[in-house]
């Protein structure tokens, strides 16, 4: 694959990702579109240090960096969902606006 390909992989992962984070109202499918997101960037971030320096392994790095970021940051974002949920039934972003107080 090309450099072109790869960066345009990437900006379909970001735009549904954008559209997902958007228009949904659940909770989990606006966690599902940032992750998307993140994906995205995550991508064109990888094919442009392959492109660029494939001998250097700086870009690898930061991409498994990212990566295990991105795993905890879900695991921490779903952790806060599942106890919102559970103290005040509230699984929709609209309903968790109305906890603050």
């Amino acid at each position: 694959m090309t450099l072109p390909m790869f960066l345009l992989l990437a900006s379909a992962l970001f735009s549904v990702g954008l559209y997902g984070a958007l228009s949904q109202q659940a909770v989990v499918m606006v966690m599902m579109g940032l992750e998307l997101m993140i994906n995205g960037v995550t991508v064109a971030a990888a094919a442009l240090w392959w492109f660029l320096a494939p001998q250097q392994p700086d870009g690898q790095v930061l991409v498994l960096v990212v990566i295990a970021a991105m795993t905890v940051e879900m695991a921490m974002g779903f952790a806060v969902v599942t106890l919102l949920f559970r103290s005040s039934d509230a699984d929709m972003t609209d309903m968790a606006g109305e906890l603050r107080g």
